[in-house]
Protein backbone atom coordinates (compact mmCIF):
# COMPACT_ATOMS: atom_id res chain seq x y z
CA UNK A 1 0.00 0.00 0.00
CA UNK A 2 2.84 2.18 1.02
CA UNK A 3 4.77 1.59 -2.16
CA UNK A 4 1.82 2.40 -4.51
CA UNK A 5 1.82 5.60 -2.94
CA UNK A 6 5.57 6.26 -3.13
CA UNK A 7 5.21 4.86 -6.61
CA UNK A 8 2.58 7.77 -7.40
CA UNK A 9 3.79 10.30 -5.15
CA UNK A 10 7.57 9.47 -7.73
CA UNK A 11 5.11 9.97 -10.70
CA UNK A 12 3.86 13.28 -9.40
CA UNK A 13 7.48 14.97 -9.05
CA UNK A 14 8.10 13.54 -13.07
CA UNK A 15 4.87 15.62 -13.82
CA UNK A 16 5.86 18.51 -11.67
CA UNK A 17 9.56 18.79 -13.01
CA UNK A 18 8.04 18.78 -16.49
CA UNK A 19 5.51 21.21 -16.03
CA UNK A 20 7.09 23.26 -13.54
CA UNK A 21 8.15 27.11 -14.66
CA UNK A 22 10.04 27.71 -11.35
CA UNK A 23 13.64 28.06 -10.99
CA UNK A 24 13.50 26.95 -6.76
CA UNK A 25 12.45 23.32 -6.49
CA UNK A 26 11.38 23.48 -2.71
CA UNK A 27 8.26 21.35 -0.90
CA UNK A 28 6.40 24.76 -0.40
CA UNK A 29 6.64 25.43 -4.15
CA UNK A 30 5.65 21.45 -4.95
CA UNK A 31 2.63 21.59 -2.83
CA UNK A 32 1.57 24.78 -4.17
CA UNK A 33 1.68 23.21 -7.74
CA UNK A 34 -0.06 19.91 -6.41
CA UNK A 35 -2.88 21.88 -4.96
CA UNK A 36 -3.39 23.70 -8.13
CA UNK A 37 -2.60 20.31 -10.68
CA UNK A 38 -5.34 18.01 -7.93
CA UNK A 39 -7.87 20.86 -8.62
CA UNK A 40 -7.62 20.97 -12.23
CA UNK A 41 -7.85 17.49 -13.03
CA UNK A 42 -10.78 17.48 -10.15
CA UNK A 43 -12.43 20.13 -12.19
CA UNK A 44 -12.75 18.33 -15.59
CA UNK A 45 -14.75 14.39 -15.44
CA UNK A 46 -13.07 11.82 -17.44
CA UNK A 47 -14.88 11.44 -20.44
CA UNK A 48 -15.38 8.21 -22.50
CA UNK A 49 -13.76 6.80 -25.41
CA UNK A 50 -14.12 3.94 -28.13
CA UNK A 51 -12.11 1.10 -26.80
CA UNK A 52 -11.36 2.74 -23.50
CA UNK A 53 -13.21 -0.35 -21.96
CA UNK A 54 -10.17 -2.47 -23.78
CA UNK A 55 -7.72 -0.63 -22.31
CA UNK A 56 -7.17 1.98 -24.83
CA UNK A 57 -5.56 5.10 -23.45
CA UNK A 58 -5.78 8.68 -23.51
CA UNK A 59 -2.77 9.77 -24.92
CA UNK A 60 -4.00 7.40 -27.84
CA UNK A 61 -7.09 8.84 -28.42
CA UNK A 62 -5.59 12.11 -28.41
CA UNK A 63 -3.00 11.38 -31.01
CA UNK A 64 -6.31 9.75 -32.92
CA UNK A 65 -8.01 13.10 -32.50
CA UNK A 66 -5.26 15.36 -33.65
CA UNK A 67 -4.42 13.13 -36.97
CA UNK A 68 -8.15 13.27 -37.76
CA UNK A 69 -8.58 16.84 -36.51
CA UNK A 70 -5.77 17.54 -39.31
CA UNK A 71 -7.60 15.42 -41.94
CA UNK A 72 -10.91 17.85 -41.62
CA UNK A 73 -8.86 21.04 -41.55
CA UNK A 74 -7.26 20.11 -44.55
CA UNK A 75 -10.51 19.05 -46.15
CA UNK A 76 -11.73 22.59 -45.56
CA UNK A 77 -8.82 24.02 -46.44
CA UNK A 78 -8.47 22.61 -49.80
CA UNK A 79 -11.99 23.82 -50.80
CA UNK A 80 -11.05 27.40 -49.86
CA UNK A 81 -8.24 27.43 -52.70
CA UNK A 82 -10.23 25.76 -55.12
CA UNK A 83 -10.46 28.33 -58.10
CA UNK A 84 -7.50 29.99 -57.11
CA UNK A 85 -3.69 30.07 -57.82
CA UNK A 86 -2.84 28.08 -54.48
CA UNK A 87 -1.59 24.61 -55.35
CA UNK A 88 -1.64 23.50 -52.11
CA UNK A 89 -2.85 24.55 -48.55
CA UNK A 90 0.97 24.85 -47.53
CA UNK A 91 1.35 27.69 -50.17
CA UNK A 92 -1.32 30.15 -48.49
CA UNK A 93 0.34 29.16 -45.30
CA UNK A 94 3.63 30.31 -46.19
CA UNK A 95 2.19 32.86 -47.13
CA UNK A 96 0.72 33.94 -44.50
CA UNK A 97 3.89 33.31 -42.32
CA UNK A 98 5.16 35.87 -43.99
CA UNK A 99 2.91 38.31 -43.82
CA UNK A 100 2.53 37.77 -40.01
CA UNK A 101 6.27 37.66 -39.12
CA UNK A 102 7.98 39.78 -42.50
CA UNK A 103 10.88 38.68 -44.64
CA UNK A 104 12.86 35.72 -43.49
CA UNK A 105 15.71 33.01 -44.59
CA UNK A 106 14.18 30.13 -46.13
CA UNK A 107 15.46 28.12 -43.65
CA UNK A 108 13.63 30.03 -40.62
CA UNK A 109 10.49 30.06 -42.87
CA UNK A 110 10.82 26.04 -43.33
CA UNK A 111 11.48 25.64 -39.52
CA UNK A 112 8.69 27.82 -38.49
CA UNK A 113 6.23 25.58 -40.61
CA UNK A 114 7.33 22.44 -39.28
CA UNK A 115 8.92 20.94 -42.90
CA UNK A 116 11.66 18.80 -43.71
CA UNK A 117 14.01 20.81 -45.72
CA UNK A 118 13.16 19.01 -48.99
CA UNK A 119 9.38 19.89 -48.99
CA UNK A 120 10.28 23.12 -47.48
CA UNK A 121 12.53 24.28 -50.62
CA UNK A 122 9.73 22.63 -52.82
CA UNK A 123 6.84 24.86 -51.39
CA UNK A 124 8.99 28.24 -51.73
CA UNK A 125 10.32 27.28 -55.61
CA UNK A 126 6.62 26.81 -56.60
CA UNK A 127 5.78 29.95 -55.11
CA UNK A 128 8.38 31.57 -56.40
CA UNK A 129 7.50 30.53 -59.67
CA UNK A 130 4.08 31.87 -59.38
CA UNK A 131 5.49 35.17 -58.76
CA UNK A 132 4.01 35.32 -54.95
CA UNK A 133 7.15 35.29 -53.12
CA UNK A 134 10.77 36.55 -54.22
CA UNK A 135 13.86 35.40 -52.92
CA UNK A 136 17.25 37.73 -52.45
CA UNK A 137 20.47 36.85 -51.37
CA UNK A 138 21.98 38.10 -47.90
CA UNK A 139 25.06 40.45 -47.91
CA UNK A 140 26.29 38.92 -45.13
CA UNK A 141 26.05 35.01 -46.72
CA UNK A 142 25.52 34.48 -50.16
CA UNK A 143 23.96 30.77 -49.90
CA UNK A 144 21.35 31.83 -48.17
CA UNK A 145 18.16 33.60 -49.32
CA UNK A 146 15.34 36.01 -48.02
CA UNK A 147 11.97 35.58 -48.61
CA UNK A 148 9.67 38.37 -49.64
CA UNK A 149 5.97 37.96 -50.15
CA UNK A 150 4.99 40.20 -53.73
CA UNK A 151 2.37 42.43 -54.23
CA UNK A 152 0.66 39.69 -56.48
CA UNK A 153 1.13 37.43 -53.56
CA UNK A 154 -0.54 40.03 -50.75
CA UNK A 155 -3.06 40.45 -53.36
CA UNK A 156 -3.74 36.96 -53.73
CA UNK A 157 -3.46 35.79 -50.62
CA UNK A 158 -5.64 39.46 -49.28
CA UNK A 159 -8.51 37.91 -52.01
CA UNK A 160 -8.49 34.07 -50.17
CA UNK A 161 -8.69 35.71 -47.04
CA UNK A 162 -12.39 35.44 -46.67
CA UNK A 163 -12.79 31.76 -47.66
CA UNK A 164 -9.79 30.64 -45.52
CA UNK A 165 -10.94 32.34 -42.19
CA UNK A 166 -13.70 30.44 -43.50
CA UNK A 167 -12.28 27.30 -43.54
CA UNK A 168 -10.76 27.53 -40.10
CA UNK A 169 -14.05 28.63 -38.12
CA UNK A 170 -15.58 25.36 -39.86
CA UNK A 171 -12.86 23.37 -37.93
CA UNK A 172 -13.68 24.94 -34.62
CA UNK A 173 -17.07 25.31 -35.28
CA UNK A 174 -18.86 23.80 -32.57
CA UNK A 175 -16.78 25.36 -29.53
CA UNK A 176 -17.56 28.40 -27.81
CA UNK A 177 -15.44 30.71 -26.81
CA UNK A 178 -14.19 29.82 -23.72
CA UNK A 179 -13.47 26.32 -25.11
CA UNK A 180 -12.00 27.59 -28.12
CA UNK A 181 -9.38 29.80 -25.74
CA UNK A 182 -9.11 26.22 -23.11
CA UNK A 183 -8.06 24.43 -26.45
CA UNK A 184 -5.36 27.11 -27.26
CA UNK A 185 -4.15 26.47 -24.00
CA UNK A 186 -3.66 22.93 -24.14
CA UNK A 187 -2.04 23.46 -27.84
CA UNK A 188 0.11 26.08 -27.18
CA UNK A 189 1.59 23.74 -24.18
CA UNK A 190 1.92 21.04 -26.28
CA UNK A 191 3.33 22.56 -29.23
CA UNK A 192 5.48 24.66 -27.15
CA UNK A 193 6.80 21.04 -25.45
CA UNK A 194 7.29 19.62 -28.87
CA UNK A 195 9.66 22.96 -30.05
CA UNK A 196 11.99 22.37 -27.52
CA UNK A 197 12.18 18.84 -27.82
CA UNK A 198 12.68 18.73 -31.58
CA UNK A 199 15.07 22.09 -31.58
CA UNK A 200 17.30 21.57 -34.88
CA UNK A 201 15.62 18.35 -36.04
CA UNK A 202 13.99 20.65 -38.68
Amino acid sequence: MLYNLINELVTLVKTYEKESVHTAHDLHTFRHWLNQHAKDNDSVPEPEWEGKSNGRTADSVINTSLVHLYRYAKLHAKAAIANTSFSTPDDFIYLISLVSFGSMTKTSLIKLNIHEKSAGIQIINRLIKNGLVEQHALDSDKRNKMIHITQKGKELLDQSMQNIRKASSSVTEPLSYSEKMNLISILLKLEKFHQAESNGAF
